[in-house]
This record gives C-alpha cells, structure tokens and sequence, in this order.
C-alpha cells in the first residue's frame, strides 16, 4: 500500500464533503419531488369541522384595524406646511425630505407590540413621556422627529414624523404638531 502524504489526506477530506454538499443542492433544487406542504389528515388538532360557531363577537370587534384618519390637507394644517398624500397613510413634503406616516392596527395588535415599540422610544428619542388621559400611549421626540403611540377602543395608531424643518427650529414643535394629531384621532 502507497504512503500518503498531507496532500492526498487532503483530496480526500474534499472528495467527503464534496458528495454530500452536491446531493444537498440537487435536493434543493429538485424538491425531492415535493409540491408543497402535506395536507394533513382530518384528525386531533385539525379543522375537520370548520363550520364550528366560536361565538367570539368581542374578539372580531377588537380586531378591526381602523382606516386612515386624516388627509393630505388636514396633515398639512397639523405640520404648517403643504403635504402629499404618498398613499398607505403617509404624507410627504414632495421633496423627498419631510415625511409623516400614521400606521393603524386594531386594538388587540397595538395591545401586543406596545411594549417593544416603547423600549425601542426609551433608546431612540431624547424624551419620552406617557400621555395618560385613560389612553394607552406615549409622545417621543428627538431633534430631528416624533413618535406618538395611542391606543384605544377605535384601534391602535402609530404617528411618526421626521425631518420638518420648521417643527424641528421650535423648541416645542415636534410635540406640539403630535398632540394636535392625537387629539384629532379618532377615539
């Protein structure tokens, strides 16, 4: 039998790992003759009977996700200057710069991501302060933009804005244009 040297060693290592990373693609690539998921069998832990009542009236209430609540003109009246509905309830200056979006979510939701979104504010913004009232919810500001997050029994809505110039040169803007937004929500 011939000696081996660390060179032949090493061909062989690759030879070994070789085989399996190609089989891997194949089995990648062709599915392994797989469609999709396997569709289970009525059974335990299935919806065989999906005509079952729940009788769930308070849940599906709680989960309606509000529409947008504001338009173009009414942003523009909150912000202090003209504002182009973007679409998906976001609102630009149309120059690229100044942006403001409001997102909605149903009660339920905002309930759920609440306290992350408020962790996240603690370690963004300058100041973040609890809006009390009986509402659920928090104003953050920084220089540069605010963050306010409301939620009550109509839904769940985030406002976010950044980059105006002209909240941003008052020493009380960004605060000021979010509270005259929260107050205008629907409750």
């Amino acid at each position: 039998m011939p000696a081996t040297g660390p060179a032949e060693e090493g061909n062989r290592q690759v030879r070994r790992l070789i085989l399996p990373m190609v089989l891997a693609a194949i089995l990648a690539l062709t599915g392994c003759g797989n469609d999709g998921p396997a569709t289970p069998e009525p059974g335990v832990g299935t919806d065989a009977d999906a005509d079952v009542d729940l009788d769930l009236p308070d849940a599906a209430a709680d989960a309606v996700r509000p529409a947008c609540p504001f338009s173009a003109e009414q942003i523009a009246g909150f912000v202090g200057q003209p504002m182009v509905d973007q679409g998906n309830c976001s609102f630009g200056d149309g120059k690229g710069v100044a942006l403001l979006t409001v997102t909605t979510a149903s009660q339920v939701a905002g309930e759920m991501t609440y306290a992350y979104q408020r962790q996240q504010a603690d370690q963004i913004y300058q100041t973040v302060t609890d809006l009390g009232a009986g509402e659920k919810g928090y104003l953050a500001v920084k220089d540069i933009g605010a963050e306010a997050v409301v939620i009550s029994g109509a839904g769940s809505f985030t406002v976010t804005l950044s980059s105006f110039e002209r909240l941003g040169a008052q020493p009380d803007g960004y605060a000021q244009a979010v509270r005259q937004l929260l107050d205008a929500l629907p409750r």
